[in-house]
């Protein structure tokens, strides 16, 4: 009995030991600044961003920082964004130390000389090629300038365009000093599929409205051939279904019936599909309106016309008025992008019907809780174009309700090109025959571009871009369809470069004109933000915080407004002290926003604003802002969740995965 005494005594003891000995061990790691988790270097002057580094083409990966190391990797895809995390330098050449996550460490070493810092995050994609001309990329600045500021650019422009061709065919040797680097492909659209980048490094603002930009141009690929595409078009009618709607419901069906006979007749019947989305508005409020937003057919082709004619029947008016006279087009929109099946399509087309404004997020009953903007920026992201057809019916006008409704559907269908401007459709209904009429004739027109788009790429044809109108449109009908030629045509160039796989061209470092150089009034790229999900989350979160605080102060009446964002904002800042309030500070500087923001080349109501500011505003222009910052936030929560569209170049950790937002829905 004592022996298994002292035994039991004796493993005790040495269980002890054991712990003593890990506790020590796991003391002396801690204090190991090897052992801890590395990060990158910060950018000068910041808390929170990090340095990076883009890869060139033929970029190797290096165990050590020189020549001699052992190669981890002897190609790198191209445009693979690296964290920095140490900088050395080897028999005169720079290094860095590179990882592809902020948090699971560094890799390898790569030269620094293949690479180009990007710590802005800003980048370009090519706006749709609805009439500009091809954008060129120049060797240097002196060489954009020159062909900028000579009497006739845009002639200037086509000239070196039309050279650079002949030169990449060999027909003439290329001249000494020639300006070009490279040109956006001329007969076909980079595909808006492709994860495509062109980060900025500078830009100057040279000519008014115009800014040059030093840019790189490197497609990453997707390392996959082309595929084998048919171009196929679907069309969806977003169609009010509350009272007095049913002359429009029915004349629907009139067009439908027509656009089938016409792609039976050519033989476009698997080509061509049509869907059926109905809304209403809030059935909490009028329990009896049955739905706020139904699909009521999902995309069906000439195949299935029995079937889509059939839902098209079922469409039926309310029986009821609901609350308000504007309606819940939003939540028909954001059901339509988000649940019918476009992956067969490429052409997309979406017709909003609706004789009134929609709600937008201050309504008490919206149930998507956006606005005009962010419903836009959705639509652009799934590449569907939307054609506002507003009735302007005599209940619309007696209400002066029509211009709440254009200007919100002028922003719903805006475009870049001012020759198209937007796709807003008035139609004259003060008489309802009349209105039922012209509403027939744009929806038939439209429709109809979109199946000639169809069949001529089918054959092998060209499409041509209309001529630019210089006089202001009287036939809103023939206007409409002139728009739509003018997407047709984009439409084609987007589909031929996707069967091509056509790439953005491979330009290390470059120079461009954010504008055509013969239309300037005419972007050529758009700039988006590339940010982290961990970034977006960031913004999401302080973004909520002001919002808290708004509707809070708005509430109790308290003018504590910027006294509560920071008490609360200080709570997850990237430095409290940052908080201590001074005079006429805004709320960048006050570092209340995600510090990727401070650099932004773009005006923020939001972060521009002080306490001064905010007391001057009007209880409206208060609520204008909080509503704002509410559509945002739920766009962010949709682009979190967009799967899809995040691209990872190798990094494991999900919240390094980047996204292309636009800069239009920053803060």
């Amino acid at each position: 009995m004592q022996f298994k005494n002292t035994n039991s005594m004796s493993r005790v003891k040495f269980m002890i030991v054991l712990i003593i000995s890990v506790v020590c061990l796991a003391l002396i790691w801690v204090g190991n600044p090897a052992a801890q988790q590395r990060k990158p270097l910060l950018i000068p002057g910041k808390r929170t961003l990090y340095q990076k580094a883009i890869a060139h083409p033929d970029t190797k990966l290096y165990a050590l920082a020189g020549d001699s190391a052992e190669v981890l990797e002897s190609w790198i895809k191209p445009f693979t964004v690296f964290y920095v995390y140490q900088r050395a330098s080897v028999g005169g050449e720079n290094w860095l130390e590179v990882g592809l996550s902020s948090t699971e460490g560094a890799i390898g070493w790569i030269k620094k000389s293949k690479t180009s810092e990007w710590n802005q995050a800003l980048t370009l994609v090519f706006t749709e090629r609805t009439g500009r001309q091809q954008a060129l990329f120049f060797n240097d600045l002196e060489s954009l300038q020159k062909i900028a500021g000579s009497p006739s650019p845009g002639e200037q422009a086509a000239q070196i365009a039309s050279q650079f061709a002949a030169i990449q065919s060999g027909s003439i040797s290329q001249p000494t000093k020639f300006p070009l680097l490279a040109v956006e492909p001329p007969e076909e659209a980079v595909s808006r599929e492709r994860f495509y980048l062109m980060p900025i490094f500078q830009a100057l603002e040279l000519f008014e409205g115009v800014k040059f930009l030093e840019i790189a141009s490197i497609d990453p690929g997707s390392g996959r051939l082309p595929e084998k595409l048919e171009l196929k078009t679907a069309i969806v009618f977003v169609i009010d279904t509350t009272i007095s709607m049913k002359p429009y419901i029915d004349r629907t069906r009139e067009a439908v019936r027509k656009i089938y006979d016409a792609i039976e007749k050519a033989g476009l019947s698997d080509k061509v599909a049509f869907g059926l989305v109905a809304f209403r508005n809030s059935t909490k409020k009028t329990p009896g309106v049955e739905y706020v937003a139904k699909i009521l057919s999902d995309l069906r082709d000439g195949r299935e016309r029995e079937q889509f004619e059939l839902a098209l029947a079922q469409a039926q008016e309310a029986k009821i008025s609901t609350h308000a006279f504007n309606e819940d087009a939003f939540a028909g929109l954001k059901m339509t992008l988000e649940k019918l099946n476009w992956s067969p399509y490429l052409s997309r087309l979406a017709f909003l019907i609706s004789d009134a404004g929609a709600i937008r997020n201050d309504d008490p009953y919206s149930s998507t809780g956006m606005n005009e903007a962010e419903i836009a920026d959705m639509a652009a992201a799934t590449g569907v174009k939307i054609f506002a057809l507003h009735l302007k019916t005599p209940a619309g006008k007696k209400l002066n309700n029509y211009p709440y409704a254009e200007a919100q559907y002028r922003t719903l269908t805006g475009h870049s090109d001012p020759t198209i401007g937007d796709l807003y459709v008035p139609i004259n209904a003060a008489q309802r025959v009349t209105g039922v009429k012209g509403f027939g004739r744009v929806v038939e027109g439209v429709a109809a571009q979109m199946v000639e788009l169809v069949r001529a790429t089918g054959a092998g044809e060209r499409l041509t871009l209309p001529e630019v109108r210089t006089d202001q449109p009287k036939d809103v009908t023939k206007e409409a369809v002139r728009k739509a030629a003018i997407l047709g045509y984009a439409m084609q160039l987007e589909f031929l470069g996707s069967r091509a796989g056509v790439q953005a061209p491979k330009v290390v470092k470059a120079w461009v004109s954010d504008m055509d150089l013969a239309r300037p009034d005419t972007p050529t790229f758009k700039v988006s933000v590339v940010l982290t999900k961990n970034q977006l989350s960031d913004l999401s979160q302080r973004l909520k915080v002001i919002l808290d605080q708004a509707q809070r102060t708005k509430r109790t009446g308290a003018k504590d407004f910027f006294q509560s964002i920071l008490a609360a904002a200080a709570q997850t800042s990237r430095d409290p002290m940052q908080f201590s309030r001074k005079p006429d500070q805004n709320l960048g500087e006050m570092g209340v926003l995600a510090e990727f923001l401070d650099d932004l080349p773009y005006r923020s109501n939001i972060m521009r604003l002080t306490e001064e500011d905010w007391y001057r505003l009007s209880v409206g222009e208060q609520q204008a802002i909080v509503n704002n910052i509410k559509s945002k936030i739920r766009r962010y929560t949709q682009i979190h969740d967009d799967v899809a569209n995040w691209v990872t170049f190798g990094a494991a950790e999900p919240g390094d995965a980047v996204y292309r937002v636009p800069l239009s829905l920053m803060p």
